[in-house]
């Protein structure tokens, strides 16, 4: 396979995995209307996804030593996509959540193995880049799901939304798993990681830093895309499909600066600096504090929007640096376990739980206030940044 081709291949797997991932959020308020449920059971929607990913992560990256994983990848594909189309024949709330959480299967699957494998491909001086690009397809994908499920909930219903958003990712997961083969696992005789070989990486503290500071921006991050269109729609009244479309349009212009712009200061700082990662991720987690604030201080639409394109923009910029710091602490041969590790913490701590406790704290609160007490999560997110500096390289910026 040649490398740019596989390079493109996974990424447009990638913007279908955050496509399917991100349409629900699109549709809360047409969920709400049309099956009755509070403001909890939808967060929890979110976070139930979130409980299968990060539980089934471990299991795809003790496989991925034993099978091939193009394969692993395309089943994936095809698991996800299947279980988003199981969505839109959902009756009743405990229908909706069972295949809502199965799609987590899928992606946990996916998401696993993609980025080691495409580092494997690369030189690691390329690293940063190479995976803030890859990286690219969470803010354009993120968006693609909100504009789509706006649109197409607005004018279809829900249900048309999660059916049409299901096809690509089947069609290009069959491509995959039968086109592709994964050349590394021809070698039969290679040693396999065991089982144990998991328990080292807790022991590694930079990469266990990272995965907190990464766990620390996913909660922040988890808990606006499930709740800001919905915030948009209940604090400044537009309709679904505006809100979706506009928090989609602030994401992939935002997220898709932030990562490139993130990239290319990773790649070049790193040059200068081992501890460059670390520096960058919480100096933007610090940084984005006072613009998501300034957000939920803001009356008007335009100036609500501005100040949280500002802070999305900063969250997305350390997406390349947290990957390449995370290969860079692993041994290549338990790299796929290392990212099955680093998406267990990161959800375990981050958005599997926050959709739910912002959902509960607006039931208690109103929604502004559980926002805003969502967005604290950034200041431990700054310290385990700077925490994670290994010791060759601290003081050396």
């Amino acid at each position: 396979m040649k490398i740019k081709r596989v390079f493109w291949i996974l990424f447009a797997l990638n913007l279908l995995n955050y496509i399917d991932r991100q349409v629900l959020y699109a549709v809360f308020p047409l969920l709400q209307q049309d099956l009755h449920v509070t403001d909890l059971q939808l967060g929890t929607l979110a976070s139930a996804f979130m409980v299968v990913y990060m539980c089934y992560a471990p299991v795809m990256g003790y496989l991925a030593g034993r099978f091939s994983r193009t394969r692993l990848m395309g089943l994936s594909a095809i698991l996800w996509s299947g279980a988003t189309a199981g969505c839109a024949f959902a009756q009743n709330y405990v229908s909706l959540l069972v295949p809502r959480a199965l799609v987590g299967v899928g992606e946990g699957g996916f998401t696993t193995l993609a980025q080691p494998f495409l580092a494997e491909q690369y030189p690691k001086e390329k690293h940063a880049w190479l995976l803030a690009l890859f990286g690219l397809a969470l803010p354009v994908g993120s968006a693609l799901g909100y504009v789509l499920g706006g649109v197409l909930g607005q004018h279809g219903g829900w249900r048309l939304a999660f059916t049409l958003v299901s096809v690509p990712g089947m069609l290009l997961g069959a491509w995959v798993f039968y086109g592709f083969k994964d050349r590394k696992r021809t070698n039969q005789t290679a040693p396999k990681p065991p089982l144990l070989a998991y328990l080292p990486l807790f022991k590694n503290r930079p990469f266990m830093h990272v995965c907190f500071a990464q766990a620390m921006i996913t909660f922040v991050m988890g808990g606006l895309a499930a709740w800001m269109p919905m915030y948009l729609h209940r604090y400044v009244e537009l309709d679904a499909a505006q809100a979706g479309t506009y928090f989609g349009v602030l994401v992939v212009g935002c997220g898709a600066l932030g990562t490139l712009l993130g990239g290319k200061i990773a790649e070049w700082w790193f040059k200068r600096s081992g501890a460059a990662y670390y520096y960058l991720i919480g100096i933007c987690c610090v940084a984005a504090l006072p613009f998501c604030w300034a957000a939920l201080q803001a009356q008007q639409t335009t100036a609500i929007l501005s100040y949280l394109g500002l802070a999305l923009t900063l969250l997305f910029m350390p997406t390349g640096a947290i990957a390449a710091a995370l290969v860079a602490t692993t041994q290549e041969q338990l790299r796929s376990m290392a990212f099955a590790v680093n998406i267990l913490l990161i959800h375990l701590l981050g958005d599997a739980i926050s959709p739910a406790l912002v959902g509960w704290a607006s039931d208690s609160w109103d929604l502004k206030a559980a926002v805003f007490l969502c967005t604290l999560f950034l200041v431990p997110g700054a310290w385990a940044g700077w925490k994670g500096i290994p010791k060759p390289c601290r003081h050396k910026v």
